[in-house]
């Protein structure tokens, strides 16, 4: 199956950045399960196009542009980003997608 073992891999990557913050794995763990149970929930009631949420699906260019210059410190997760946010631009309803699409391009 495609989603459970590439989802480890961005639980993983995203326990590398919460590293790169001073974050600790198991603290960032805690930290994540709360707020993926409920994604997982709202996939579930409503699919993908009415679970997206933060600032890709708001259109939220400096909020995009600021998360960006962070995983400089963490590439590998950089490039997951904004291969990830590529995809919703393409696949899932986004606002200000042409100023998105610009962003990450760079």
């Amino acid at each position: 199956m495609f989603a459970s073992p590439l989802l480890t891999v961005l639980l993983a990557l995203t326990e590398r950045v919460a590293g790169a913050a001073g974050v600790g794995p198991e603290a960032a763990r805690q930290r994540m399960l709360p707020i993926l149970a409920q994604t997982i929930a709202n996939y579930a009631a409503l699919g993908a196009p009415g679970t997206l949420s933060g600032p890709i699906v708001r259109g939220d260019v400096e909020t995009v542009r600021k998360h960006l210059r962070v995983l400089c410190k963490v590439p590998a997760a950089r490039d997951v980003y904004v291969a990830l946010a590529r995809a919703s631009l393409r696949y899932l309803p986004v606002k200000n997608r042409a100023a998105m699409k610009k962003i990450l391009e760079r």
